[in-house]
């Protein structure tokens, strides 16, 4: 005899697994790991204390010096942890109680970097210095001609960029796409990858006509 369950087509949804609600940072702990969470937005109101506050200095350097910005915020911390200090050595003081420097906790931190901890982020940090002085060399002395020529072009495609946006306001822009387009992806993945795929056959295609076409271009098949 067959199952109802199966015959009938108004099952509950929630009977069936539920699918994941978007791409998951496999390495738990590490700072992609962190930024990945930031971006899609996993602690709304973390994601949205870091992206208030990047984008709040950020247009503070648009309309400010860095130096005012700066001095700015150091005074704003200052007036703050003051302001507390003396509040605390105030009730302190009217209690007659001894509880101590309220930042305590803080000051006995141990915010030291062992040598093993700093010989191990200017390994990871010397590696990808490596790797870009690899590639800029691979550019600039034309290694492969196409890829010096995209190079190319995108040089010249933000020389139209910089003439509109200075360095802030595309870091202004950089901010509000990292915080938008990954939920949005989220939501629409398989319409964008289908889009995606189609623009990225398409794109191939035209190289390789534009290697067959020009002498030079082709890259030699391994024997």
């Amino acid at each position: 005899m067959a199952d109802p369950a199966a015959q009938s087509p108004f099952v509950s949804s929630s009977s069936a697994p539920s699918e994941p609600a978007g791409p998951a940072c496999t390495r738990h702990g590490t700072p992609a790991c962190a930024v990945h969470d930031l971006i899609f937005w996993r602690d709304v109101r973390r994601s949205g204390a870091v992206f208030a506050s990047s984008l709040l200095l950020l247009l503070s350097l648009a309309a400010f010096s860095v130096v005012s910005v700066v001095a700015y915020l150091v005074l704003a911390l200052l007036s703050v942890t003051i302001s507390f200090r003396v509040y605390k050595s105030v009730i302190q003081a009217v209690q007659k109680s001894e509880e101590g420097h309220p930042f305590r906790a803080y000051l006995e931190l141990d915010i030291t970097l062992s040598p093993e901890a700093f010989q191990s982020h200017a390994t990871a940090a010397m590696a990808h210095v490596n790797h870009a002085l690899r590639l800029l060399l691979r550019l600039f002395l034309v290694e492969d001609l196409v890829d010096s020529l995209k190079l190319a072009v995108a040089m010249w495609l933000m020389t139209y960029v910089g003439a509109v946006f200075n360095g802030i306001t595309l870091l202004i822009l950089a901010e509000l796409l990292a915080f938008t387009l990954p939920p949005v992806y989220e939501k629409n993945k398989v319409q964008i990858d289908h889009y995606v795929s189609i623009a990225r056959e398409q794109t191939k295609s035209l190289i390789a006509k534009v290697q067959a076409k020009l002498p030079g271009l082709a890259k030699k098949k391994p024997e």
